[in-house]
């Protein structure tokens, strides 16, 4: 039998690696599309509106379809790629879950 335990830092508690996973999981904030669809890691999203991206000088069109977005532990920012652009990141409020 394993005995390993995780220090929480935040309670100062030594849990086991169920416990540890499920407050995790419990701290994790749940990020959610225009119209409600949780999003996850790995989905792909379609813009609902025309976005100016700032610094890039460039528009991105309504029904764009972004693949493999990554959550940022915001749960109202995205993390995208875009051939394009580098380093973008889109607020939930203006995807839709394909």
């Amino acid at each position: 039998m394993s005995d390993d335990y995780v220090y929480d830092e935040a309670t100062g508690e030594w849990l086991s690696p169920a416990e540890a996973a499920e407050k995790a999981a419990a701290t994790t904030p749940k990020v959610v599309d225009s119209v409600g669809n949780e999003l996850n890691d790995g989905d792909a999203v379609t813009l609902i509106k025309d976005l100016t991206v700032k610094g890039a000088g460039q528009t991105l069109k309504r029904g764009t379809v972004i693949r493999s977005i990554r959550l940022t532990g915001d749960d109202q920012e995205i993390d995208c790629r875009h051939p394009t652009i580098k380093g973008l990141v889109l607020r939930a409020e203006f995807v839709r879950k394909v």
